[in-house]
């Protein structure tokens, strides 16, 4: 296994042959290098039991992969990434898509920032400029971009976040320029891509990821140095506090996913029109025993009820992007399909 305890491709190619059985696997793997083969049956010698529903998972990840080359081979990635996006919601397709990239040795650039520790990643690009800063966060995964544009100067986190959100295309020599720069600072091989998407969608998915604190001082940025656009970004976002837009049997849905515990931190010190727009969609009982384990909580940390107004707000937008629930955003509602 790897060092974070998940396993390794070579682990997952060895489990998913076992799975086929043999008649199956042998047509696939007579087709591999040799040095593959070897790695593969040395972890089929080594595996002496596999849960039910971690072959299940291997299987699924394989049938995503690889139809996730072949939605690439008919049209392209941003083809493969809008069916995929329909098809398993539009962070999963990320993942997919990350995944067959990596298989397939076609790297996207700067992939030794995706690779980075966060905060050795910022140490080495906090005093770039702006527009540098932009570029680079526009390829790292979301939770990673979060983590470092958390960190950033609070006056350099309104400007970094606008580049990203005006960015649409950038010049392949400057990309590899960027790259150049930051293979020396990393002492790592970048390869090169020839265009980089930002825009509206991927701040957004960079501000699901900060602190609430981050988010808040970025859309202000945001607003002195774009109305509009900062209007943009606020009607693509859901915020925790946006539970009382949806309709009862959303909420209801939503709350089949959360833990009591985890609700109850989340409602500490909100509104009172939050909170009742979670109470009348439980039962009597539930709504009672919500309310009195939110008094026996006690003072706590806003970090904490944040965090798990986070967790709960991934919960609806997973829900929203399955098609399970629909968010009303900018007047409108948006439909997935």
């Amino acid at each position: 296994m790897a060092k974070d305890g998940k396993l390794t491709g070579v682990q997952k190619a060895a489990i998913l042959f076992i799975t086929l059985g043999p008649e199956a696997s042998a047509g696939i793997i007579k087709k591999l290098p040799e040095r593959e083969i070897q790695k593969i049956t040395y972890e089929i010698a080594n595996i002496t039991s596999v849960k039910p529903e971690q072959k299940a998972e291997i299987f699924k990840e394989f049938i995503e992969m690889n139809k996730a080359k072949e939605y690439l081979s008919e049209g392209g990635l941003d083809y493969a990434r809008d069916l995929l996006g329909k098809a398993l919601g539009t962070q999963r397709a990320k993942e997919i898509l990350d995944k067959v990239a990596e298989a397939t040795e076609q790297y996207r650039p700067f992939a030794i920032a995706r690779k980075a520790d966060a905060h050795q990643l910022l140490n080495v690009i906090g005093n770039e400029h702006p527009q540098t800063i932009a570029l680079i966060l526009c390829y790292l995964q979301a939770d990673r971009a979060g983590q470092i544009m958390s960190a950033l100067p609070e006056e350099l986190q309104g400007e970094v976040a606008y580049r990203i959100a005006t960015m649409s295309n950038t010049s392949p020599m400057v990309i590899k320029e960027i790259e150049k720069v930051l293979n020396s600072k990393l002492s790592s091989v970048v390869r090169a891509d020839v265009t980089v998407l930002g825009g509206v969608e991927r701040i957004v998915d960079i501000l699901n990821q900060v602190d609430r604190t981050t988010e808040k001082n970025i859309t202000e940025g945001l607003e002195k140095e774009d109305p509009e656009l900062a209007e943009k970004v606020k009607e693509s976002m859901f915020v925790f506090e946006d539970i009382i837009t949806l309709d009862d049997v959303a909420i209801q849905r939503v709350l089949r996913e959360v833990e009591s515990k985890e609700l109850a931190l989340a409602l500490k010190g909100c509104s009172d029109e939050v909170g009742d727009a979670v109470y009348r969609n439980q039962s009597k009982r539930a709504a009672a025993s919500l309310k009195e384990d939110i008094e026996f909580l006690g003072p706590v940390r806003l970090m904490d009820v944040e965090k798990a107004q986070q967790k709960i707000v991934g919960v609806i937008r997973r829900l929203d992007e399955s098609g399970e629930i629909v968010l009303s955003r900018g007047g409108e509602d948006a439909i997935v399909l």
